[in-house]
């Protein structure tokens, strides 16, 4: 063996402390992923879906800078259009398209409609539409729901799934080619239950999936920890 690779001064010696520690780094993260996959999920989720909600709640305090910075950030995520939000602080909390025009709501298409916010008379809109807000609020909460039962629960197959998605499809379909206009409560169930839906079909293969991983490490530093005798000599 070579001296200077047994030398803690040498740099050979050095090298591999440093890519043993990145090594204990990488395993660790693996294993806090594996482990608290579900808590990164719901925190995400939650905060998702919470800063919409929280771009109004500023409005109403005065915040404008940090509100409007929220509603920049989603207008690439989602629509926005004002006749489709939910309104928090005003006397409607999904108000119409012409209740919104009253209020200042300029009408010349929908690029234009949507920069519409609201204002201390109609109150201030969520930033995302309410279609969203019920897709990604049920998949927060059933992502919180999950955490408590998904020893005792399996996935539903991707037919059962559909069932979940036909809702949200037709009414989102139907409305998009003109046959007809959904409502603020249609498009609250449908979104909630395509969001059910989701976290049912995809945690538990998720959960299976980082208990694999969580197994499969445990067996590494086993392994590792407990070498192999070298075989007896002739």
């Amino acid at each position: 063996m070579n001296a200077s690779s047994t030398d803690p001064k040498s740099p050979a010696s050095g090298a591999l402390s440093s890519n043993k520690k990145i090594e204990m780094y990488a395993d660790a993260l693996v294993m806090g992923v594996a482990r608290h996959w579900l808590a990164i999920f719901n925190f995400a989720w939650g905060c998702y879906v919470g800063l919409p909600i929280l771009a109004p709640i500023l409005m109403a305090a005065g915040f404008v800078a940090p509100a409007h910075l929220i509603y920049g950030l989603y207008s690439f995520l989602c629509h926005q259009l004002p006749d489709h939000s939910y309104f928090l602080f005003g006397p409607e909390l999904a108000p119409l398209k012409p209740v919104l025009t009253i209020a200042g709501m300029q009408t010349g298409g929908l690029l234009q409609e949507r920069t519409f916010i609201g204002n201390a008379e109609i109150g201030y809109k969520v930033a995302i539409c309410q279609r969203d807000v019920a897709i990604y609020g049920s998949i927060f909460l059933a992502g919180a729901l999950y955490a408590l039962i998904r020893n005792r629960i399996a996935p539903i197959s991707v037919k059962w799934y559909a069932l979940f998605l036909i809702p949200m499809a037709v009414d989102g379909l139907t409305q998009l080619v003109g046959l007809r206009e959904s409502n603020w409560w249609l498009r609250t169930a449908t979104g909630m239950i395509f969001g059910f839906g989701s976290v049912w079909l995809a945690y538990p293969f998720l959960q299976s999936a980082m208990d694999d991983v969580i197994d499969s490490e445990v067996q590494r530093r086993a392994s590792k920890a407990s070498p192999l005798p070298s075989p007896p000599h002739a």
